[in-house]
């Protein structure tokens, strides 16, 4: 389906709420066509765009006659058990629903809705604001080609999408790219401190490590090389990045810290997801 035609309904639109419905006007959704429920007024006048999606504060507040093809849940979890049962109506309908929600599993949708209910799961990151994010998801055996297809649209609309073929593997999703962007700008802040000791002013050594980290994504995102590759072209043998690996790629550097620390990410995502 195009997404110009689709039917939206949003329920969420905060950070990540807003990003994907600015994504979906932003590919071609119609602004009439997606209704968010937002009890927020300033998550409405947050929106500038014209078209713009039709905000109601409650599911009852709704336009009348109103039949999404998809329903994204877009609430923080803990919020899930009081927000979704009210949607339950729509599972007769036919309309697919999408989850974003970090640690709720596609078994708490199929009892809240329906065990005949098309869900799919899915796990984006904040990059997704800027249009770069990466999303993995997975749909229960309800969802036909056709809804996969037109999640996948909604979801590619603020970046790349991996599906994955079992539910157990998002836990390592969350904790790879979900939390990964924290990593990252930690990584800035270690590489800026770091400059500090060495002699920098904290705002050039703050400039430095923030572009040099950016446009080694950028680097890394349009390249063909996969990363070892292009970490090989610029270590020079002898050379100063070379001595910086030495100490990075050790058996107690940064390839052993990142492990504990997504498997951390993963243990505490299994966790919340009970």
């Amino acid at each position: 389906m195009d997404l110009a035609a689709a039917r939206l309904l949003l329920v969420g639109c905060g950070k990540m709420g807003s990003a994907l419905a600015r994504g979906w006007l932003a590919a071609g959704a119609r602004g009439e066509n997606i209704v968010a429920v937002e009890p927020a007024p300033e998550a409405a006048a947050a929106f500038a765009e014209d078209p713009r999606p039709v905000f109601a504060a409650s599911l009852s507040e709704t336009p009348a006659g109103f039949s999404p093809d998809v329903i994204l849940f877009a609430v923080k979890p803990q919020a899930m058990d009081a927000v979704v049962p009210a949607y339950r109506p729509f599972a007769a309908s036919g309309a697919v629903f999408l989850s974003i929600a970090a640690g709720t599993p596609i078994r708490f949708f199929e009892t809240a809705l329906s065990a005949a209910a098309p869900i799919v799961r899915s796990m984006p990151n904040t990059p997704a604001a800027v249009g770069r994010g990466v999303t993995a998801a997975i749909c229960n055996a309800n969802v036909t080609p056709k809804g996969r297809a037109l999640c996948e649209a909604l979801l590619r609309a603020v970046g790349e999408v991996v599906w994955v073929a079992d539910e157990a593997q998002i836990d390592a999703v969350t904790a790879v790219s979900g939390s990964g962007p924290a990593y990252v700008f930690h990584l800035v802040e270690a590489m800026t401190d770091a400059g500090v000791a060495e002699g920098l002013s904290p705002d050039a050594a703050g400039a430095l490590a923030r572009a040099t980290v950016a446009g080694a994504g950028e680097l890394l995102h349009r390249a063909p090389e996969d990363a070892a590759t292009l970490r090989r072209n610029v270590t020079s043998p002898g050379g100063t990045t070379e001595a910086a690996l030495k100490i990075l790629m050790a058996g107690d550097g940064l390839g052993i810290l990142m492990r504990k620390a997504i498997a951390a990410a993963a243990r505490r995502s299994r966790e919340l997801g009970g």
